[in-house]
């Protein structure tokens, strides 16, 4: 079997199908990790979300800021950004569907010896407690709280985790680490208003990676998000984004468990949207 690791795709279905092209995969031989971003700022969302459909067990997907977005749109909690491109999900005959499925989608996963998120995750974390509070989000996503769950999702505080953290904002405060955090204090208060390179990180703060005394430190961890950054690789970690609707690439990361073998494969894109990445 073949162990791929997706970056975001952010809509570019057509991208997205050369890879697998490029990556020879195969449906009953191989396993693709998406890293989240499925949709939003390139030009084909829906065939995106309907290919990764089609390919049921053969995929595993996470959620990222921009699949959060388009369920908080759909449902009404949020009007869309004059930059987004998902009217080819909201307004499809299979629209319910594809929403139906992205709320099964996970926000963290560990598996293959590796912790794979969208975003980030808070110093204070260990693994079990990543995974613990990601369910706690997946279980709202896919239970009849949904509406006040996407209602109170948007918002930069509280900015610090507490175990004493309850309702709302116990769950912004998960979301924001798991699909938007790039830099934040030694202690986690995290800078969510923040992009650019690590050369960029605000005054007093650093890339989550590399805080020190971290609980995840020596745990291969695997994200996307922060096309700035880029492509990133260290022995406990694996950076994925390299801005495919920005004009860059598309990557991919095949991995061998056995052995830690690593191998990046990319495509150019062809969609470039302006600047202003997120």
């Amino acid at each position: 079997m073949g162990l791929y690791l997706i970056g975001d795709v952010q809509g570019c279905d057509a991208a997205l199908g050369r890879l697998l092209q490029k990556i020879d995969f195969s449906a009953s031989r191989d396993h693709l990790v998406l890293l989240g971003d499925l949709v939003n700022r390139g030009p084909a969302s829906a065939d995106v979300l309907r290919r990764l459909m089609r390919l049921a067990g053969s995929a595993t997907c996470l959620l990222g800021n921009h699949d959060l977005s388009l369920l908080a749109v759909a449902h009404g909690d949020r009007a869309p950004h004059r930059n987004d491109t998902m009217d080819s999900v909201l307004q499809a005959p299979d629209r319910e569907a594809m929403l139906a499925w992205l709320r099964q989608q996970r926000m963290a996963l560990s598996a293959h010896g590796l912790l794979m998120v969208h975003g980030g995750v808070l110093p204070s974390w260990s693994v079990q407690d990543t995974l613990r509070l990601a369910g706690e989000v997946e279980s709202v996503l896919r239970g009849p709280q949904l509406g006040e769950f996407l209602t109170g999702m948007y918002g930069n505080e509280p900015a610090a985790w507490s175990e004493q953290l309850r309702g709302t904002d116990r769950l912004r405060v998960i979301v924001n680490a798991l699909t938007r955090l790039r830099f934040c204090t030694p202690d986690g208060v995290m800078q969510l208003k923040a992009s650019g390179g690590l050369d960029q990180a605000p005054a007093g703060t650093m890339a989550w990676f590399d805080v020190p005394g971290r609980r995840t430190a020596g745990t291969p961890i695997a994200f996307g998000h922060w096309s700035q950054l880029g492509l990133l690789l260290r022995d406990d970690l694996i950076a994925l984004d390299t801005g495919c609707v920005w004009g860059g690439c598309l990557s991919a990361l095949r991995y061998d468990p056995a052995t830690g073998a690593r191998e990046v494969i990319q495509v150019d894109c062809e969609q470039a949207q302006a600047p202003g990445r997120d």
